[in-house]
């Protein structure tokens, strides 16, 4: 099931107001739902990257990839359930990258990268 840009905005509405208030502290430029889809170009045209945290000129803001994961959807037969956790999952896993970006600390750029590794790795792209 591939759902509306619109439809994804609503149920980031509801997911972004189930994490507590303080974790949004500091990021000035909130969280943005932008409708391109986004191949990571470091693991392939296949992979998408689904959302994304900034710090830059800008401030700090998230960007989340409506098209990364309309394309998923479509690949995978989702169901709402599976936007919802998903969506669920990525804003949780950028948040991470913006409180460990504000504390100074970089353990999950250390596992996405590993985990990066790991799938070139598997994949025969390194």
């Amino acid at each position: 099931m591939v759902l509306t840009i619109d439809e994804v905005n609503d149920i980031l509405d509801e997911v972004y107001n189930e994490f507590p208030e303080p974790l949004f502290e500091g990021l000035n430029g909130g969280v943005l739902l932008l409708e391109e889809e986004k191949p990571d170009p470091e693991a392939g045209p296949d992979v998408y990257v689904m959302g994304e945290y900034c710090w830059d000129e800008m401030g700090r803001y998230i960007n989340i990839y409506y098209g990364s994961f309309a394309a998923l959807a479509e690949q995978e037969d989702w169901t709402e359930d599976d936007w919802q956790r998903e969506l669920r999952e990525t804003l949780a896993h950028e948040l991470t990258h913006h409180m460990e970006s504000r504390a100074g600390t970089h353990a999950l750029d250390d596992k996405d990268a590993e985990e990066l590794a790991e799938f070139r790795r598997e994949f025969g792209e390194d």
